[in-house]
């Protein structure tokens, strides 16, 4: 297979490399002595966004120029589970996230990409559904808010278990129906 590194495909890589650093930022606090804690959380909530704008534009690149390729259709969706797994996690072991929601929210995540995986192997494609991309949304929405310790944040993090766990119902109803 060709790597096939265009201008989408580039973008879901940079967002595989900002999740790391991301999550150095939140976890990993005593190597930034010196540093307030919130310029941490300031500067995690940067790249955060600015990654969540690179996963707008990849899909968006990629459908509008026609440069959907098998690359980005691995790397997309890994670099999105990547990146709010590292916010997630973070985000809990600072204290953040109810540990029973990160719980939810990954448990839908893995298990939906374990289904995505056997469709495909039976060559079969479950395409995201409009709940999904909402879901995306309001993690990612929650995740920021919980980063900048904005009020609303929990309540948002647990609109985004149930959305997350709507969409996943829907996602298991339409592999079903294939």
């Amino acid at each position: 297979m060709a790597l096939n590194l265009n201008l989408p495909n580039i973008l879901a890589l940079l967002r595989l490399l900002i999740a790391p650093f991301m999550f150095m930022l939140l976890v990993n606090r005593e190597l930034f002595t010196g540093i307030h804690e919130s310029w941490l959380d300031y500067w995690a909530a940067f790249l955060f966004v600015l990654a969540s704008i690179t996963d707008f534009f990849d899909g968006f690149i990629a459908r509008e120029l026609g440069q959907i390729t098998k690359l980005g259709e691995i790397l997309d969706p890994l670099a999105d589970k990547m990146l709010t797994l590292a916010g997630f996690l973070g985000l809990m072991m600072l204290g953040r996230a109810d540990p029973w929601a990160v719980y939810l929210i990954l448990t839908r995540e893995f298990f939906i990409t374990g289904l995505r995986v056997s469709a495909a192997s039976q060559g079969v494609r479950v395409a995201a559904s409009p709940m999904g991309k909402m879901k995306t949304i309001v993690q990612m929405i929650a995740i920021g808010f919980l980063m900048m310790n904005w009020p609303g944040g929990t309540l948002l993090l647990w609109l985004a278990v149930a959305i997350t766990l709507y969409s996943g119902f829907e996602y298991i109803r339409a592999y079903l129906k294939v």
